[in-house]
């Protein structure tokens, strides 16, 4: 049996259960660590806010980094799942706030404190900055010289992308992935930090990390990563630049400029003997102490990308936690199959949950630690679904950087029950088999090989291991191959077996399950080729479609349309006439392209009032949301349907936003 759990995202299911937390599975890096009740989360986020806000302008700065860096660390530390290197490095980055004299120049504390306005920081504050800022650059550059990026598979689709559109026109799109991908990549964050450093060479690094970091923004969905970058670019040019760029403004503006003047002294800073109007003697306890803090500090953050040697319960196939390595973009992974079966202690009954079932996550599928968080708590709720005493397994195929599918974990193994510790290695983790690496260039040769309409999954197997799969009826002629090894095929409704051998396949029926055993002593690869008649069938009639509407349009069709297929004009459809389900397909491929087309023609400034419209209902959303949770926090929760009302409206984000959104976005390509 399968046991079907109605998966909600956000608050689309308002009960009690999602409102205070329960049956919902949460991977906190340390034990015990829980979230809030959902009214009082958004009053920590509430707090975080106003302390960003304080930061900004300079008020009650030292409380302000306290309330922003106490709520973010803890939102970090509560769900790994969120974790990646640009999270990690703000927390970093308000850490580091919270330690510096960021207060000192066109802040509202410099207003109120005279002796704070416009005075010195001492130079530790920059090269804590900078260092951070540096080692993000160089040691992702040194992530960077893995094998798997070097030889272009890290990232190899990317150079179809638009934005590359005026490399291609010298280079193949193998090449642009290769070289400008690949290796511009690699050559920037080598160099950035160092280009950056140095006066003779930064204008040309403002350049190139400007034009980097502004495509990256345009490439990837990263948040405000690319524009916190940009920004911290200007911590490497002099200290002075702010003062001399408010000089050249015309002199009615800097009324409501910074100051111009030259800063004060400020008792934080060592000036040396002698010092024009600066302290004299030596140094002082205070910045002996801050001096080692910043040694070690930049030593710790050099140490953490290589210190998995210790910490070997996080390893995977890839090294520790992915937010701490600046490993980025260094490993793709594409996830074929997913399988969860649990097994009643008591009974013996088994059965199958769908893959995220209880969480709104999905990064589980690739971390140890994460898999045996997930499987102690669905063994805690599945009881109440009378389940008693559930064994879990897992059994999940990913491909890493264009290699073949293959198993993460051991099917064999229960992960209620099996070991797991941050300090040793994971038993239950099967190893990445490196030695199929050089098979990738074959690999994409084989598919370079089918025509359009075919697909193809590579798949590599342990010995004594067998892949259980079934055959939709809509992937027609399905075959398998076997490329290395020895394979024995079971056909489970015909009740036959079929050995294969290297070179040998057979055709295999669809609608029905069969096994591959690997029976060699080394592990088998074999590809599945397979045409989906349906989704081919489906673009033939859109095509068709498409053909009609232009000869309709440009005079050539003599037949009058029926009603059914009048709304490809862009007619409404008649009263009692039945949608045609391929036709609303139709139109619903059409207002996609159009609006695919409308964003790469628009002009800049709509661009900005798409970005501005997006912000402000995101803003919008966030306030309403803080509103709604002070009031039941304050008056108590009102009705569910009032409150899943006011819950709609604070996610409507406007008629021209709503219409627009492409429909089956992030939907899965067919599966096997």
């Amino acid at each position: 049996m399968a046991l079907d759990v109605p998966q909600e995202r956000g608050l689309a299911r308002l009960d009690h259960r999602y409102l205070d937390g329960l049956e919902v599975c949460r991977f906190p890096l340390l034990p015990g660590l829980r979230p809030l009740p959902l009214d009082w989360m958004y009053l920590v986020y509430g707090v975080m806010l106003l302390g960003a806000l304080g930061i900004m302008v300079g008020f009650c700065y030292r409380l302000s980094t306290l309330a922003f860096l106490g709520p973010y660390w803890y939102l970090l530390l509560l769900d790994k799942t969120t974790w990646n290197n640009h999270s990690y490095l703000y927390g970093l980055l308000a850490f580091q706030l919270a330690l510096v004299g960021a207060d000192r120049y066109w802040s509202i504390d410099g207003l109120l404190r005279p002796q704070k306005r416009n005075a010195h920081v001492p130079l530790w504050n920059y090269t804590l900055l900078r260092a951070q800022i540096f080692i993000v650059y160089f040691i992702a550059g040194l992530k960077k010289l893995d094998a798997d990026w070097v030889g272009g598979y890290s990232m190899s689709s990317l150079g179809r992308h638009w934005l590359f559109a005026p490399f291609r026109l010298v280079l193949s799109e193998e090449m642009t992935s290769l070289l400008v991908v690949h290796g511009g990549g690699l050559a920037l964050d080598l160099s950035a930090g160092f280009l950056l450093f140095f006066d003779a060479t930064r204008p040309l690094a403002l350049v190139f990390v400007t034009y980097f970091h502004c495509m990256n923004s345009q490439l990837f969905s990263i948040g405000m990563f690319s524009y916190t970058m940009l920004a911290s670019s200007g911590l490497f040019c002099d200290a002075s630049w702010p003062r001399r760029l408010c000089a050249r403004c015309p002199r009615w503006l800097r009324g409501g400029l910074p100051s111009t003047e030259p800063p004060r002294r400020s008792p934080d800073c060592h000036y040396g003997e002698g010092g024009a109007g600066g302290a004299q003697g030596g140094l002082r306890l205070r910045q002996h102490l801050a001096a080692a803090f910043t040694l070690l500090y930049v030593a710790e953050q050099l140490f953490l990308p290589y210190s998995h040697f210790i910490t070997q319960g996080y390893n995977n196939w890839t090294n520790g936690l992915y937010g701490y390595s600046w490993d980025m973009m260094v490993h793709s992974r594409f996830h074929q199959h997913v399988k969860i079966t649990y097994r009643d202690g008591l009974t013996g009954e088994v059965g199958y949950l769908k893959p995220g079932v209880f969480t709104q996550s999905r990064r589980w599928k690739d971390h140890a630690d994460m898999l045996k968080q997930y499987s102690t708590c669905l063994s805690a709720i599945l009881p109440r679904y009378n389940i008693s005493q559930p064994q879990l397994y897992f059994d999940i195929w990913v491909s890493i950087n264009e290699r073949f599918q293959q198993r993460l974990v051991d099917p064999r193994v229960d992960l209620v029950r099996a070991e797991w510790s941050p300090w040793r290695r994971t038993p239950w983790l099967l190893p990445l088999l490196l030695e199929l690496s050089p098979w990738r260039e074959r690999l994409q040769e084989l598919e370079s090989s089918l025509d359009a309409h075919t697909d193809v999954v590579f798949i590599a197997d342990f010995p004594g291991l067998h892949l259980e799969n079934f055959v939709s009826e809509d992937l027609g002629n399905t075959s398998l191959r076997v490329l290395r090894g020895e394979v024995l095929v079971e056909l489970v409704e015909q009740r036959r077996n079929h050995s294969l051998r290297e070179g040998e396949g057979l055709q295999v029926p669809p609608g029905e399950y069969h096994k591959v055993h690997t029976v060699s002593p080394e592990p088998s690869c074999y590809m599945y080729t397979y045409v989906n008649t349906t989704a081919l069938a489906l673009e033939k009639n859109l095509t068709r479609l498409q053909e009609l509407r232009e000869r309709v349009q440009n005079g050539t069709e003599t037949e009058p349309l029926p009603p059914e297929l009048r709304p490809i004009l862009g007619e409404p459809l008649a009263a009692g006439t039945p949608s045609d389900p391929v036709v609303a397909a139709f139109l619903r491929r059409q207002r996609r392209l159009e609006e695919l087309g409308r964003r790469r023609e628009a002009s800049l400034g709509q661009r900005l009032h798409r970005f501005l419209r997006k912000k402000y209902y995101l803003f919008r959303r966030s306030a309403l949301m803080t509103l709604i949770s002070l009031r039941n926090l304050a008056l108590g929760r009102p009705p569910l349907e009032q409150l899943a009302q006011e819950v709609a409206f604070a996610n409507w984000r406007g008629e021209e936003e709503e219409g627009t959104r492409p429909e089956g976005e992030g939907q899965a390509s067919p599966e096997l």
